[in-house]
């Protein structure tokens, strides 16, 4: 028998209604280069393997129905994405392409694929609704964390500073390095770039686009746990370019039919 998916809860203060889980390489059932927990069928697993482990992590958070992306480092958003049940969620990938996703329908999944990138998850302080962004470092260069919030605002008619974030484990300060980074991001981004080691701190610019969008500061929160500082622990694309992906996952506490 497999052990559990791994995953790392979260909670909002405050925010009884919701649920955030990312998960890790963990338990499941794939076998290497994709072991334990891989739950993406886009990387070249074992569809059955990965068809069991998005079962097992469904029975874990007591899900039934999902959504996610086929993910194109991009910054469309879908708002309110029609679910998918579960025997359609574990038999094949996402069609939907985009990186942003959110949801007013209680009891449905937001799910992002990582393994480097950052996953951001959103909910409104009153828990009407929720969101979640796939932010590589295109998304940043393209500010898809502060152009979903303004849109997150306007079709729901809130205010940014009604809402709480949370960032996932991801690339580290210390190991984003980016050799072309004056082809690849630009003069904008020089606060973060760190010139004697070529690295670009992600976590430190996402917080930015989030704050200058309008969060409040003491609502960005973030998991700092770096994926290719942990292999045993998280996949990491920039460790082995084979590999699995984690899961990030939010929702309204509720059911859907």
């Amino acid at each position: 028998m497999e052990a559990p998916i791994g995953a790392v809860p979260f909670a909002f203060p405050g925010l009884s209604g919701i649920s955030c889980a990312f998960t890790t390489r963990t338990g499941g059932a794939s076998v290497a280069p994709f072991d334990g927990a891989n739950l993406s069928f886009d990387v070249g697993d074992d569809p059955a393997a990965v068809a069991q482990n998005r079962r097992a992590l469904a029975a874990q958070l007591g899900l039934s129905h999902w959504c996610e992306l086929k993910q194109v480092h991009g910054d469309a958003l879908h708002l309110e994405p029609a679910p998918v049940s579960l025997d359609v969620f574990a038999s094949a990938g996402a069609a939907l392409e985009g990186d942003a996703l959110a949801t007013s329908a209680p009891g449905v999944g937001l799910c992002i694929k990582t393994a480097d990138c950052q996953p951001i998850l959103i909910a409104h302080e009153s828990g009407r609704f929720v969101a979640a962004l796939h932010a590589g470092w295109r998304g940043n260069v393209l500010n898809l964390p502060g152009s979903a919030v303004a849109r997150l605002c306007a079709h729901y008619g809130c205010a940014a500073s009604e809402l709480y974030a949370v960032r996932g484990p991801s690339l580290g300060p210390a190991k984003a390095q980016f050799v072309h980074f004056a082809q690849e991001f630009g003069q904008e981004f020089l606060p973060f770039f760190n010139r004697k080691a070529d690295t670009v701190d992600l976590w430190r610019l996402t917080r930015h686009q989030l704050e200058t969008a309008g969060l409040k500061p003491e609502r960005i929160f973030g998991v700092d746990l770096c994926t290719q500082s942990n292999p045993q622990e998280f996949f990491s694309y920039r460790a082995a370019r084979v590999t699995g992906r984690m899961l990030s996952v939010i929702w309204l506490k509720g059911t859907t039919e």
